[in-house]
């Protein structure tokens, strides 16, 4: 039972060390900051400007179409770094596979830069 419970030691003082600096991490901020609020730093902040209406008002479409076009690319590169990785062992399928996956991004990029959906005018 003992040689047990030293393999599981490591994982044991993990946790540990892990609860003490994360409730060290939430402690210090109410030890070290200084509690001065004014009007300026507990008001909303939206974007940089004051905030103007409700949670709920309805956006402009186009916030929705750059965000969707932003996680596409997004999850374009995060397709290439494994790729990149890998890229000795895939061999030619993996090569042309990639190829024609960025080939259509270019083009779905192309149809929406057609479309005007990067346009902000």
């Amino acid at each position: 039972m003992s040689s047990l419970l030293s393999e599981y030691l490591p994982i044991a003082v993990f946790i540990g060390v892990a609860l003490a600096i994360g409730l060290a991490l939430m402690i210090a901020p109410f030890l070290v900051a200084v509690n001065n609020p004014d009007p300026e730093k507990v008001s909303a902040y939206e974007c940089g400007f004051n905030s103007f209406d409700d949670a709920r008002m309805k956006f402009d479409v186009r916030f929705y179409l750059v965000a969707i076009l932003f996680i596409i690319f997004d999850l374009e590169a995060a397709f290439l770094f494994p790729w990149a990785v890998s890229f000795r062992e895939i061999g030619d399928l993996g090569f042309w596979s990639m190829m024609v996956f960025l080939a259509e991004l270019a083009i779905g990029l192309a149809y929406a830069w057609k479309k005007g959906a990067l346009e902000w005018d």
